[in-house]
């Protein structure tokens, strides 16, 4: 049976997936106007609601968003 690699995160899902967002903001700065960069921009926007998601989730007695 093969065994699974584990990986400690060392940083909090939220700050992973804000990095991740800044990481393809950057890139589609880049790149012209078209079809990739709007591919990036979406993408970004996605781990941007995941941040947050994931902050709501984890917050004390959450409320949902108004």
């Amino acid at each position: 049976m093969t065994q699974r690699r584990r990986v400690k995160q060392t940083a909090p899902l939220e700050d992973r997936l804000a990095q991740e967002a800044q990481k393809l903001r950057a890139q589609a700065r880049k790149l012209p106007p078209g079809a990739e960069r709007e591919t990036l921009l979406r993408k970004a926007r996605q781990y941007d609601t995941g941040s947050h998601m994931s902050e709501w989730l984890h917050s004390p007695g959450h409320q949902p968003p108004s």
